[in-house]
Parts: structure tokens; sequence; C-alpha cells
């Protein structure tokens, strides 16, 4: 058996290498198999950043993730937990420490991940052949139906896009594997493993995986494969039991991470979803998965479904097959959201299954059924051609039907001269899957999906990591080497440009988010990003108390856009299209507050109001002992004239004629002060389907479409407006609700007293190790609390000189504690949240695991 192991493991490197062959073409070229979209903005990015974690020894909180959170649970849903990132770093690790390779930057994860895509195909087709084998007990059938299984379209979009997607493809067939060890040996160990790895690894692909295991084992139910089997009961007793303690093990991942999911704010998905929907083409031309010829001629080869295994996997396939026809399941699948097909990957597993099935049995099968299953299947792609009007004579559409024919051709070979027949059915089986794949490679990723772009001179370039860019913040770093301090710029729409680069900065994409820092952004500070969307935030809006506030010193942009640079920033360095701008009114890092605010009597003030609020003191959602009356602002929209300009402006809705147009506000009687005006409205777009761009004098920002699955659904706007004669809100052609309008004048003079008396105050020391900030501050002010430009979230303990004490929300979504007079010998250590208790529930789970594992073996095993 290990000889055939040996064999079987070289044979599935052997067709991974294969399956790759365009891109290792392509990677010769200078191009890689990454995405253009979530590929070179997140998932490289983030490789990089927990690698660079890992190195240091912090494997929990980076302080550079976005304005800082907890990657462990925040970076969960991609690799922070995943087994193999971990094993792939530890890998890279030891290339470095033999100097085969260099720094593990995003450009080198580009790099490498047609060759750690190679080494996940292997195990995914080894480990789905070793199950397959153990169903089916033939070891070829087994290993071809691995093959359609790791070889299949989705495995390489999901690769190409999301890669730590495909990482389910490994667990899969491992559940399935301990499944049928309880069903068929009444032993649990595989199934507690598997469940383990697969909560552990990823909890929302556990989640579609664990629904296809109930799905499959209530297939068992009905289709009983051998008569040794246990009965129901007994198996509900061991799936149950040994389910709880897969989860138990898990716990140390599952519950910080899935507490980082429930703590992430985006808003319901509302708009109407389909019960089917039969468009997608799933022979010629999807996205996500291409049937195989195979399967299908055995799905019309009628005498198979007499035995129990090809009836089993076959029946599944086809409930799958609805499934991927309903946006309904897709969304279902999606944890009831937007409709999202990524569990197609079963379907793969279960039509895989189905074909291993069918070749294992395919000398049992006459030549008249073969022609029977040829006429209907070449009926079903006549069919698919015409409801489609497909052009066969395209490349990829002449490909398929000419590999129709050849299994045709091969399955009528093999029924009438078995033995020299099934190498033939074998290799044709194998050049479908790997020519396939080359195709899907080529013209639907690489053309259609614009990876030819996803380049060494593209990734090296000044769209995405430019010499000019990098040359700037490095010198910037050497001159101010604050370890802490933030940089407001983003590189175009890439929202991780801090950490691409290697600075701390204001922004940040991923698909979980700390709530607190969200809510802080669209509701209460109201602060633009430049670009409406889900799952990010970026920049402070240009609005100079913020960045004093949140340690901003800050402020990197092009020469074309100096109108934007933030009030009190004054220039110190540029390059040939850059320049760098220094905050002259940049708080402390840690800030003492002698006025409290409570958040309920600021609900209905302004932004600048808040703002303001943060800069005299404190905001808790408690309030304490020194509360004062929210600071006024006075609202000048009555104070000023509003006209429409090329639109008609009426009860609240903006008809905008032209390109253009819009409303112009004019103050009557401004001050002579510098400064900025704040102006704020509430703005909908009354078309159904259409994004558009507004314009506020020289800043422009995007708005999603009404129909946009990344639509925040936050309309109240705050822009802030250097001082001008008149403010302009300019809109695309359309209809518009433009309504709440006020106008506030910002002068600063809060700011300038909040930085006047931290001049006064005593610096803190600070430094940070591991997961622990220390700081020691001398309290000379006794002032009762004390801020940091840390966010807010679950897992933060904090002790003040040896005593622990209790963290507040401050100002909205950072830290915030009680002070000590005089001496304060402050620790902040953050652990994932429930870290300590579920780490306890992991080690008692896995010992509780082994035990029953091994009263479980059955006797003589």
């Amino acid at each position: 058996m290990k000889k055939a192991n040996i064999i079987m493991f070289a044979a599935s490197v052997l067709i991974a290498v294969l399956a790759h062959v365009f891109f290792l073409k392509e990677w010769t070229a200078g191009r890689y198999m990454t995405g253009s979209g979530d590929g070179i903005a997140q998932m490289a990015v983030f490789k990089k950043l927990l690698f660079e974690q890992y190195m240091h020894g912090q494997l929990f909180y980076s302080y550079s993730f976005g304005l800082g959170g907890g990657v462990y649970s925040q970076l969960g849903y991609y690799f922070s937990t995943s087994f193999l990132f971990l094993c792939i770093s530890a890998v890279v690790c030891i290339l470095q420490l033999i100097h085969l390779t260099g720094q593990a930057d995003a450009l080198f994860w580009a790099q490498a991940s047609v060759f750690i895509s190679i080494a996940k195909l292997s195990f995914i087709i080894f480990t789905a052949a070793c199950v397959f084998r153990y169903l089916i007990k033939q070891q070829v059938p087994a290993f071809i139906g691995a093959v359609l299984y790791g070889v299949s379209i989705i495995f390489f979009r999901h690769e190409v896009y999301w890669d730590f997607f495909t990482d389910s493809m490994l667990w899969l067939p491992m559940l399935v594997y301990g499944t049928e060890k309880i069903i068929r040996e009444q032993t649990p160990a595989w199934f507690i493993f598997a469940c383990a790895l697969t909560l552990i690894n990823n909890f929302y692909f556990a989640y579609i995986n664990l629904i296809f295991i109930g799905i499959y084992i209530l297939f068992r139910w009905m289709i009983r494969l051998e008569e040794t089997e246990a009965g129901k009961l007994a198996q509900c007793r061991m799936f149950i039991l040994s389910g709880l303690l897969g989860f138990g093990i898990s716990a140390v991942s599952f519950i910080p991470v899935v507490y980082g999911y429930l703590n992430n704010l985006r808003p319901k998905y509302t708009q109407y979803i389909d019960w089917l929907d039969f468009s997608d083409n799933i022979l010629f031309s999807s996205r996500i998965i291409i049937l195989p010829a195979i399967f299908l001629l055995f799905l019309f080869t009628f005498p198979l479904y007499k035995y129990r295994l090809f009836r089993l996997f076959a029946g599944i396939s086809l409930v799958y097959i609805l499934f991927h026809f309903s946006p309904f399941a897709a969304s279902a699948f999606n944890g009831f959201s937007a409709p999202q097909n990524r569990f197609e990957y079963v379907l793969c597993f279960t039509v895989a299954g189905a074909a291993a099935a069918g070749l294992s049995k395919l000398s049992e099968v006459r030549l008249k059924d073969i022609l029977v299953s040829a006429v209907l299947a070449v009926l079903l792609y006549w069919n698919n051609v015409r409801r489609h009007s497909l052009d066969i004579t395209e490349p990829a559409n002449l490909s398929i039907i000419l590999l129709l024919a050849l299994t045709i051709a091969a399955l009528l070979a093999a029924t009438t001269a078995v033995k020299r027949g099934m190498p033939a059915v074998y290799a044709i089986v194998i050049l479908t899957a790997v020519l396939t794949a080359n195709t899907y490679e080529k013209y639907a990723l690489s053309e259609g999906g614009k990876l030819y772009t996803v380049s060494n001179a593209f990734l090296t370039g000044d769209d995405y990591k430019g010499s000019e860019q990098s040359g700037l913040i490095q010198r910037l770093q050497k001159k101010d080497p604050d370890p802490y301090a933030r940089v407001d710029w983003m590189n175009g729409v890439f929202n991780n440009t801090p950490i691409i680069y290697g600075f701390n900065g204001f922004s940040v994409y991923s698909s979980i988010l700390n709530r607190n820092l969200l809510s802080f952004y669209w509701n209460d500070l109201q602060i633009d990003m430049g670009r409406e969307s889900v799952s990010r935030y970026a920049t402070l809006g240009n609005r100079a108390n913020l960045y004093s506030l949140l340690y901003g010193k800050y402020y990197m942009t092009e020469k074309t856009n100096e109108a934007n640079v933030p009030y009190g920033f004054t220039k110190i360095m540029e390059s040939s299209r850059y320049a760098v701008y220094q905050n002259q009114y940049v708080l402390p890092f840690v800030r003492t507050a002698d006025h409290v605010y409570k958040e309920r009597n600021l609900e209905k003030a302004p932004a600048l109001v808040r703002e303001r609020a943060m800069l005299d003191g404190i905001i808790t959602e408690s309030g304490g002992d020194k509360m004062k009356q929210a600071p006024e602002a006075q609202n000048l929209i009555r104070d000023s004239n509003v006209t429409a300009e090329d639109a008609d402006y009426h009860d609240g809705i903006l008809t905008v004629n032209r390109d253009g147009g819009g409303l112009n506000i004019t103050p009557h009687s401004p001050s002579k002060t510098a400064g900025d005006y704040y102006v704020s409205f509430y703005l909908e777009n009354k078309a159904k389907d259409q994004g558009f761009t507004l314009k506020v004098n020289g800043y422009t920002t995007t708005r999603k479409s009404n129909k946009s699955i990344y639509k925040t659904g936050v309309n109240d706007l705050t822009i802030r407006v250097p001082k001008t004669k008149t403010i302009n809100i300019c809109l695309p052609k359309g209809t518009y609700q433009l309504d709440s309008l006020a106008l506030y004048e910002e002068n600063y003079q809060t700011l300038k007293r909040a930085y006047k008396k931290a001049e006064k105050e005593k610096q803190a020391d600070i430094s940070w190790r591991g997961n622990t900030l220390h700081i020691a501050y001398q309290n000379t002010a006794d002032a009762p609390y004390i801020m940091l430009p840390i966010p807010y979230e679950k897992g933060w303990e904090l002790t003040i000189n040896g005593k622990k004490e209790q963290i507040e929300k401050a100002d909205y979504a950072f830290i915030g504690f009680k002070a000590q007079k005089g001496k304060n010998d402050i620790e902040l250590t953050y652990y994932p949240p429930y870290f300590k208790p579920s780490s306890a529930v992991s080690v008692i789970s896995l010992v509780l695991a082994v035990i029953y594992a091994r009263r479980q073996k059955k006797p003589g095993s």
C-alpha cells in the first residue's frame, strides 16, 4: 500500500503540474496566477502582513492593520487560522534562512502563487483519491475521480481570486472519509479530526462543508452500501458526540473568529432573490463549473443506477445541480445574504465520485447502453448550443465538443474491448480535465478576468508599488522614526496601500472589520472615504481635527491634489509627483481628558460638534462626574443663498438636467478667519441601478448603485470644504433626494486650545512588545481619563500600577480608561475574544476525543 500511495502521490503532482501549464508559461513571462482585484488587493497583502507578524512573534494584533486590529479574529476568514498557510509560511521561513528567497512582500506572494497552487492541488487530488479508493476499492478509477475533482474550474477560479477558498477542497474528502468510518466501522477518530480541521481553518467553508455532510448522511441512510453498517440511532449518537468533540477542539480558533464575524458591520441584503435561474451554461461557458462529459454520459447510462455507490453520488449531484441554478440556495449557502456560488466545489466532488463509481463498473456496461447514453448526451449538448446561441467554432466551445466526441469513442471502445479500451478511457478523462482547465485559465481567467495585467511590471510600477512612492515613504520614515506615526495616503483604490508599502495608515480593505470603527466612519462622524463601499474604510475626509485626534502626523498626496490638503498641514518633502505634509497640531499618542461628554447627549449633534467634544474632553457611553453640555456650532444654511444650477430643486428633490449640475451654496457673511466649511446633507439617487460621482468643489467621491451588494446604505454625508465664497454640489444628470442641508464653519480654535494644553503636559513613554503595549505616564494634571488612538474591541486587558482596571469605549470607537493620579504604569494586553476559555475548551475536548476514540476503536484494528 505504501508503494501504491507513493505512486499515486507522484501522479497527483504530475497532474497538478500539467493542469497549471498555462500559468507556468505565464510565470516565465512575468505574469502571475493571482487576481487583478482581491488577489493583489487582499490575498497577497494579507499573506505579507501575517507572515511578518509571525516572524516578529506577534500572533494576535497588528497596529498596521488599518487603524489597528486583532488580526487573529478579523483575518480568520482569510489566513490567520489556516493550517495550509502556516505550513507555507514555515517553508518560506526555511527558504529565507538558507537564502533561497528574499523579502516575503506582496510581489513575492504573487510570484509564488502558481507553485503554492500546484502543491495544494497535489494534496487535494491525493486526498480525494485515497477517499474514493476506500469507497470503490479500485485505485485507478479512484484516482481518475480525484483528478476530476481537483482539476475543476472552480479550483482555479477560487485559487486565482480568493485562494483560501480552495483549502476547503482538502478538508471535504476527509469529512466524507470520517463519515464513512462511523457508518461502516463505528470509529469516530477521523470524523472528529476532519470536523476540527474544517472548523479551525475557516468557519465560512465549515458551514458549507457541514451542510453537505448532513445531506450526505441523509442519502447514506437511504442508500446502504454495506450490510454491516451501524444502525441509524447508533450513528446519530456517534455523529453528535464526535461533532461536538470536533467543535470543542476547534474552539480556540472558531469562537474568536466567529466573534470577529459577528462584530462586523454590514448592511442586510434586501433585494429580491429568485428561486430558480437557468441562465448559466454549465456545459460550455460557466465561470463556476463545467460538467465533465464522462459524468453526463454515465448519468444517461441507466444500468449504472443499480450500483448503490453510483446512485449515491449521482443523486447528490443532481440535488447540487439544482442548487446551482437556485439563487435562493446560493443565498442560503452564503448565510442567507447575497447569492454567491461558492459552494460549487461540493458539486465537483460528488460529480467526481459518480464518475469514479461509473468507471469502476464500466466493464459491466453493454455497448447498446453506451450508444443510448451517447445519443442522449449529444442531444443535451445540441439543445444547450441552440438555447444559448453558441458559436461552436470558437476555440473554447469547439474543444468541449471534440472532447465529448473523444470520450464517447473511448467508452465505445471500452465496451467492445474492455482490457484494451479502459486505458483509453482513463487517458481521455484526464486529458479532458487538463485541457479544460488550461483552456479556462487562458480564456476565462487570463483574458476574461484580465489576469494578464498582474505582471512584474505592474506590481513594481506606480499604480501598485512604485519606486518613487516607496522612496518618499522611506525618506519620511528615516526623518521621523516614530513607530506609531500615521500617514494618510492611498494609492488609487488600494485600501491596503499601507500594508503594501509598510507604513501605518488610515485605510484597510477586509471582509471582516471592527464594527465600532465602521460605525465611527459611517454614522458617528460621517467621514467620507472618497469611495462608498462596505468592508473598507479610508482617509479621514481631509478633516484636520480627526488627524490630530488619531495621531495622523503626515498627509501624502499627488501635487495636483494640493487643494484637498487638510488645514494645519505644511509641506516638508516632495518627489517629482508627490508631496508630504506634516500636521502642525498633532496631539500626543496618550491624551488626557478633564471633561466627559455622554454619547446620548450628542445623538443629534452634527459631526463637527462631536469632533470638538473629542478635542475638549472624552465621549463615553456612560458619561462621568465632570459632565459637560455639548459644544455648539451654528448652522449657516439659513444665512446662505442656495440656488440650483442646470437643475431644478423643490421639496428636497434635485433634478439635474445635465452632467455637472446641482446646488450652489453661498454664505451671506462668512468670517474672515482661516478655516473650513463642513457641508452636510442626505443624498440618495432615485435611479434603480446607477452609481454616480459626487463633486463638492475640488473634492470628489463615488456612490454605489442602489442594487450594488457593496452599498453601505448610509446616505448622510459630511464633506469638508476649504473656505471659499461658494460651495458647489455637482452631480451627473438624474434625479436625487437631497435634503437636510446644513453648513458649519470651523475656525479650529478648539483644536489649537487642545494642542496648547497638550504641549504643557509630560509625554508618555510607549513600547510595544508582542501583544502588549507598555505605557509609562506621569499624570501631572490629575486628569481623570486617558484616551488612546487604538480601536476599542473585545480582547484588551488593562492593568495600571499592577492592578486590573476597566477599559471603556471612548470617542465612539477607541480605548479610554480612568487614570491614576501621578504615576501610571500601564499595560494593555490583547488576546483574541474569549481566547483563554476557548483554549481551555480545546484542550479538554482534545483529551476527551482521544479517550472516546480509543474506547470506540474496533477490536483488532
